[in-house]
């Protein structure tokens, strides 16, 4: 499910006009639903509730403290990619212990300061970093605990950016070579601790069947593992997918099962089903790390028609955000819906959506038949609560939109949009 649905002919989050918040804090705004974030994470454990599980929320997917705080009171772990994000964590209520440490790149200050913190455990993704782990925490007198990214080369059918899984991808150490790192690391590196085995294969999968095929291939080496090695918790990933297109009118139905839309995203109930009788004889631990499942349709970017262009060959609806609001179309070709907030005579026209930003690939869709847009009309990109803010960049010096979170009738701004003085702060003449 998620929040956002049309009242008295204006698109309302929970309880809330979006035209009135969109008056008071301006455009560009993002705008998440607290209800929506709480629902997709409490259904996820519930549907896992057969499994001894823990969910590790994917801090990349969107990172602001007041959604990190709404988990951590979920009861949420963390899965953190740097030290940024561990310092988000801690600052937002969250504990290093409830973190795991993912990412092919880890600095030495990086390690040294979850080790300080208490980290629950890094997945380390090559046997070099592995070795620079053991010796960081030799240095500091200190035991880390570890776990190896396996690599199951299992094609997980997504966009090519985002599949981890595969050989050619730089994610995770060779399946053929992993039990042979973990030997070596057991008998010759004296300051970390094998505390499990993880996994990943990429983000937005609409099928279960590769998610079937990687914890089938994968759960044999994790019994060996604990066999051998007494590790404790075996980590699936995350990449369960979720709706872009058709996904305000999905907001009635429970969109999990699939129902609405012209998209068949993966239900969790399937999720399950395939899934808990394969993993529940290892006796592990199961870790999940979901993001853009959890936040992904729990928030909107609003903006607003500022010009309406009629070219040679097409119609532009030229708007006030752009591709450094959110990159998602420019980068992934990425769908996202765009409805009007305020409802239309339902008259449509096909349009260019673009932004201001000096370059081609600025545009949000292109020949999208919509309701036909005016200056000033107010619109909401859908799909926005995941991979959008946390991407957003400055390109062009144009100032970070502010988020705003609502509960209920309550609206509460969680990010001050930025001005030009915070475009310059901390460079020197």
């Amino acid at each position: 499910m998620h929040s956002f649905h049309y009242r008295d002919g204006s698109l309302h989050c929970e309880d809330v006009d979006l035209s009135l918040l969109a008056s008071e804090h301006e455009t560009p705004l993002y705008v998440y639903s607290a209800a929506t974030i709480r629902d997709h994470f409490r259904r996820l454990s519930s549907t896992l509730s057969g499994l001894d599980h823990h969910i590790a929320y994917a801090v990349k997917a969107n990172s602001n403290l007041s959604i990190l705080k709404l988990l951590a009171g979920e009861g949420a772990g963390f899965d953190i990619v740097s030290g940024g994000e561990l310092f988000r964590v801690l600052h937002a209520g969250g504990t290093a212990d409830g973190c795991t440490f993912a990412g092919v790149g880890k600095t030495r200050a990086e390690i040294e300061y979850a080790l300080a913190e208490g980290i629950y455990c890094f997945n380390a993704e090559s046997e070099a970093e592995l070795r620079f782990i053991d010796r960081v925490a030799g240095e500091l007198g200190k035991v880390a605990p570890v776990a190896l990214r396996v690599n199951p080369n299992v094609d997980a059918r997504t966009h090519k950016y985002i599949s981890t899984g595969k050989s050619d991808n730089k994610f995770g150490v060779d399946f053929d070579d992993i039990e042979g790192i973990y030997s070596r690391a057991g008998k010759e590196l004296q300051n970390i601790k094998l505390r499990g085995l993880q996994m990943h294969i990429g983000s937005q999968l609409t099928s279960v069947q590769p998610f079937v095929e990687a914890v089938e291939k994968v759960t044999p080496l994790a019994a060996r593992l604990k066999d051998e090695h007494d590790i404790e918790f075996f980590s699936i990933g995350g990449g369960i997918g979720i709706i872009y297109e058709d996904a305000l009118a999905s907001g009635s139905n429970d969109w999990w099962d699939g129902k609405s839309g012209e998209e068949k995203p993966l239900s969790l109930e399937q999720y399950a089903a395939a899934i808990v009788p394969v993993l529940k004889p290892l006796g592990l631990k199961i870790l999940l790390e979901p993001g853009r499942m959890i936040v992904g349709n729990a928030g909107v970017l609003l903006s607003r028609v500022l010009y309406k262009k009629q070219g040679g060959a097409k119609v532009f609806a030229v708007v006030d955000a752009g591709m450094g609001d959110l990159i998602r179309p420019a980068l992934y070709q990425g769908h996202h819906d765009i409805t009007p907030v305020s409802q239309s005579g339902g008259k449509s026209e096909t349009v260019d959506v673009v932004g201001p930003i000096c370059e081609s690939g600025d545009f949000f869709a292109q020949d999208r038949e919509l309701p036909i847009l005016e200056e000033g009309d107010l619109i909401a990109l859908l799909s926005a609560g995941a991979y959008g803010f946390v991407m957003a960049s400055n390109y062009n010096s144009r100032p970070f939109p502010a988020e705003v979170l609502i509960e209920g009738s309550k609206a509460r701004l969680i990010r001050r949009r930025q001005d030009f003085n915070d475009l310059i702060a901390g460079e020197e003449l």
